[in-house]
């Protein structure tokens, strides 16, 4: 049984109490005899959402597709409990997992013993385990989209919140790694209002005007995006041509509101969900309450639309060369292919491309072949035979040594980081409307 109920629709009346299951089984705990002329008993779990947040429909999707329809569960869709006790006092749960922890939740859940999985991106609470994005790696993904762009100038728009201060340690890294330097805005977050958005957007405009362009640009999350857009709005900054502006955490909604639409790195929120029903059925099977797990979800791709949908390269026949290939690189396309379609001879387009982009044609292709086939181990059960023919790739055997050569692991083992074991075909981790994206 599954029950949506906001906090006005609850009832406060006091529930019996009931005895909770132990299972040893590797599956999801279901529902077990308590005696002769007893009634089955189902894990009881209560999810902590607030639906206004666009991560919410994700993770709990997420965590569907573990439970499998056998917990009993009730759905908080107003986070209410989070600052009202009687949500978890009223009723013998067997386990929580929530978006939105507070001290009180915290305190009530170890007072009664009940395990409490914590997807805040905030720093770890003791005896309460944790799973939350890969922040550095968000910032890592960040500047390698750039990177592939041609940009010579960065910077990142931030807060100085921990998980903020995350996405741009990766963000500066990833930069370093390549030679290259960044500069950084941080400001003080608190709740969004009218006044601090508009001193915000005053406050980058400012920055910006001092920093040289085209400038790649990534934001902490697409809310600072937005600024960053607005901003640029404001002092007549061309986006993407000028500032290319990315965001993070691909809230579809807010990225539908930029103008131009943001680009965004995506974190796998179905996958945040499944470990998190994995985790707390571990917990509640081994009849402990408290842990300090923290799991890390590695981000799944950089959702491209107009924001960043530019090359930094003043060269027409490299700027073509480089949009062909990443329209036909998945159709078998060979350097030779581009050289012929730019007008170019191969020697000198592989000049060009080591000089204003730092690699080859042939590793461009390869490129956007990856990113591809990382799509669709992640988002689909096509078998490697079938990814191969989908990027343009003769033999199977190939991609498998291209992948591991090029990502460090095989095909199989990406596979089974971002996708949960034993689940149907993968679905999307968003339903965002059709407006432009691109691998």
């Amino acid at each position: 049984m599954i029950s949506l109920l906001s906090s006005r629709a609850v009832s406060k009346r006091k529930q019996l109490k009931t005895t909770l299951p132990r299972n040893s089984s590797t599956e999801p705990i279901v529902a077990t005899s308590g005696g002769a002329g007893k009634p089955l008993r189902r894990p009881k779990v209560l999810l902590i959402f607030n639906f206004c947040w666009d991560d919410a429909k994700g993770i709990l999707m997420g965590i569907s597709r573990y439970s499998h329809g056998n917990w009993d569960v009730l759905i908080d869709a107003q986070a209410a409990a989070v600052n009202e006790d009687w949500w978890v006092t009223n009723s013998d749960w067997d386990g929580i997992i929530t978006r939105h922890t507070s001290p009180m939740l915290v305190e009530v859940c170890r007072a009664r013993r009940i395990p409490l999985i914590d997807l805040n991106d905030a720093p770890p609470i003791i005896d309460v385990p944790k799973i939350r994005p890969d922040n550095m790696a968000i910032g890592h993904m960040g500047a390698e989209h750039f990177i592939e762009r041609g940009f010579k100038n960065f910077a990142f728009c931030g807060l100085t919140e921990s998980w903020a201060q995350e996405r741009r340690a990766g963000f500066v890294e990833a930069l370093q790694l390549s030679g290259k330097s960044c500069s950084v805005l941080e400001a003080d977050y608190r709740m969004v209002d009218p006044k601090w958005d508009v001193d915000q957007q005053r406050l980058i405009q400012k920055w910006l005007s001092g920093l040289p362009r085209p400038l790649a640009l990534m934001s902490c999350n697409d809310l600072r995006a937005l600024q960053v857009v607005s901003a640029c709005r404001d002092a007549g900054f061309l986006v993407p041509n000028e500032i290319a502006v990315l965001g993070a955490n691909n809230d579809y909604l807010r990225c539908a509101f930029g103008n131009p639409p943001l680009s965004s790195v995506a974190s796998d929120r179905q996958l945040a969900g499944y470990r998190a029903a994995e985790l707390l059925d571990r917990m509640i099977r081994a009849g402990v309450w408290a842990g300090n797990d923290d799991i890390r979800i590695d981000p799944i791709r950089v959702v491209v639309r107009h924001s960043t949908d530019v090359l930094a390269i003043d060269d027409r026949h490299i700027c073509a060369a480089v949009h062909h290939i990443r329209q036909f690189a998945c159709q078998g396309i060979s350097a030779e292919d581009v050289a012929d379609h730019v007008g170019l001879s191969r020697h000198v387009l592989e000049r060009k491309f080591r000089q204003l982009i730092g690699r080859s044609p042939h590793a461009e292709i390869r490129i956007v072949q990856i990113a591809r086939i990382k799509q669709l181990l992640i988002e689909t059960d096509m078998p490697l035979k079938n990814i191969a023919d989908a990027v343009g790739i003769s033999h199977t055997e190939y991609v498998s040594v291209m992948f591991a050569r090029e990502v460090g692991i095989t095909p199989g083992m990406f596979r089974r980081q971002h996708q949960p074991k034993n689940s149907d075909t993968r679905l999307s981790s968003s339903t965002e409307p059709d407006f432009k994206e691109e691998m």
